[in-house]
């Protein structure tokens, strides 16, 4: 899909939600910062961004979050790499609408989960975990997801799954565990979209991996001659962030805002206009 393709029409009375996939340095962030505003105007009500590589590929700044809320971005998932940049862990510990991983320990900075609101007045939950599959050593997330959907108000219906993980069992397994209490399991991490977009048989929106927000002339996002040279050879390379034939990878789900339950799901692929 190019960037002047229009989205298909929100089912009615649905709150269409947009999920974008893992922002890899400067031009994952450009882009971003540029579509946005054109998912407002074809009538996305909620964004969410996972930006863990925002910053040349691991972390994200504080600059950088602010140039995302005044895009428009109403929440922000990260990773893996949430504290690569330290300066962030006081925008974790003070702002409402950027959330760490619910399965890391309770004195690590940052909220478990956040509420943001549509224009439309429409409560969000956004909730962000880190699988355990082939992945540094952490909490069970399903143990923390349960703790943390206790501690939502029922009246927030939509309740949104940022699943950070490596491997589609573990994506899959949550997926199933949480059909029917969430409104969608969203993976990220591999950087690779996956094409089994679904609903769940209880109402819940699923897809292993929404994709990657950056250049796709690259391996993950980064130069592709460091990162095979350091592969045949062992010998240590910078991964510079890689700047050619830029995407942004989403996916998007309409809900039905009184149940919390999916409706409809899709992905979308924006391609940078070319300088």
């Amino acid at each position: 899909m190019n960037q002047d393709d229009r989205l298909p029409e929100k089912l009615p009375g649905c709150v269409r939600v947009v999920h974008i996939g893992d922002v890899v340095g400067k031009p994952g962030m450009t882009i971003v910062c540029s579509m946005v505003p054109k998912l407002r105007e074809q009538g996305c009500d909620a964004i969410i961004v996972n930006a863990e590589n925002a910053a040349e590929g691991a972390g994200l700044t504080v600059k950088q979050y602010d140039q995302l809320c005044t895009a428009g971005v109403d929440a922000i998932t990260l990773g893996d790499h949430i504290y690569k940049k330290r300066e962030i862990q006081e925008v974790l510990a003070t702002r409402s609408n950027i959330v760490k991983p619910a399965n890391f320990p309770s004195r690590a900075p940052g909220k478990t989960h956040c509420v943001v609101h549509t224009r439309g007045g429409v409560a969000v939950a956004v909730i962000s975990l880190l699988g355990r599959v082939f992945m540094r050593p952490i909490n069970c997330p399903f143990e923390a997801v349960e703790k943390v959907l206790e501690q939502i108000p029922p009246e927030v219906r939509i309740r949104w799954i940022d699943l950070h993980a490596e491997a589609t069992s573990d994506k899959q397994t949550m997926g199933y565990f949480l059909d029917r209490r969430v409104s969608a399991v969203l993976g990220t991490h591999t950087h690779v979209a996956t094409a089994d977009e679904q609903i769940l048989s209880g109402g819940t929106a699923f897809q292993c991996d929404i994709g990657m927000t950056g250049s796709y002339k690259s391996i993950l996002g980064r130069e592709i001659q460091p990162v095979l040279k350091t592969t045949l050879t062992f010998d240590p390379n910078t991964f510079h962030v890689a700047t050619e034939d830029v995407r942004m990878a989403a996916t998007w789900v309409d809900v039905d805002p009184e149940t919390g339950l999916a409706k409809a799901i899709g992905r979308l692929q924006w391609k940078a206009i070319s300088s």
